[in-house]
C-alpha cells in the first residue's frame, strides 16, 4: 500500500486574543502530561462521562501521548497563563481502510467556551486534516450532547448513523452513539484568520 500521507505545515505556537484573554495555541508534547491531567481533572463531571479515553488518569493520557508520537493523533493545545484550557485533535490511522477519514475530538474549559475557543480550535484541526490529505471528517458523541451536536451542525456536519446502546459511560450506563460526518473535498477553506478584538 502506498503511503501518500502529507505532513501538516501549520506553524505553531500562535497567540490569539479571545474576548480580551491571550491564548497560546501549540502542538501537544509528551511533556504536557501533567498539565493535561490537571485540565481534565478540573472539567465538569458531565463532560467526562463521554470521553473515549479517561484523560483524568495517567494511563489514559499516556495512551494519547503514544498516539501523538506515532503520528496517529495530531493535537493542538490551547493555553492561558501557562495552563491548558482546551484542545482539539484529529485522529487517523494510515493502515486501516478508513485511512482517508479523520476523527475530530474537541474539549474546552467552561470558562473559555463563551470566547469561541472551541470554534477556533476546530478551525485549526480542520486545516490540519486537509494538510494531512484527509477526505472526510467524523465526530462521535451521544445524543445527550446537544450543544456539541449543534456546534458541529453549524460547521456542516450531518448525522450519518445512530447506534443503540453502543457505548458505556464512566458511570457504567449504556448510551446510544451518534456519528456525524463532513466531506472535506470541495469544502471551503477553513484557514480564515479570526482576530477577536481585545476588550
Amino acid at each position: 500500500m502506498t503511503n501518500d500521507r502529507k505532513t501538516p505545515q501549520r506553524t505553531y505556537p500562535q497567540e490569539v486574543s479571545l474576548g480580551g484573554r491571550l491564548v497560546t495555541l501549540r502542538l501537544m508534547e509528551p511533556s504536557d502530561r501533567e498539565a493535561i491531567l490537571a485540565f481534565a481533572r478540573n472539567l465538569p463531571h458531565d463532560d467526562l462521562l463521554f470521553l473515549r479515553l479517561d484523560i483524568t488518569t495517567p494511563e489514559g493520557v499516556d495512551e494519547w501521548i503514544q498516539n501523538v508520537k506515532q503520528g496517529r493523533t495530531h493535537t493542538i493545545l490551547a493555553l492561558a497563563d501557562g495552563a491548558v484550557v482546551g484542545y482539539a485533535s484529529v485522529h487517523h490511522n494510515e493502515v486501516m481502510w478508513t485511512r482517508h477519514v479523520g476523527e475530530i475530538r474537541v474539549m474546552v474549559h467552561p470558562d473559555f467556551r463563551e470566547l469561541k475557543l472551541g470554534r477556533r480550535l476546530t478551525d485549526e484541526v480542520f486545516a490540519t486534516a486537509r494538510e494531512l490529505g484527509l477526505k472526510k471528517m467524523m465526530v462521535q458523541m451521544t445524543p445527550d450532547q446537544k450543544g456539541a451536536r449543534a456546534t458541529f451542525e453549524r460547521l456542516g456536519f450531518h448525522v450519518e448513523a445512530l447506534l443503540g446502546d453502543f457505548v458505556v459511560d464512566a458511570e457504567g450506563k449504556t448510551r446510544d452513539l451518534m456519528i456525524m460526518a463532513l466531506d472535506l473535498e470541495g469544502f471551503t477553506d477553513v484557514e480564515h484568520q479570526r482576530v477577536v478584538a481585545s476588550a
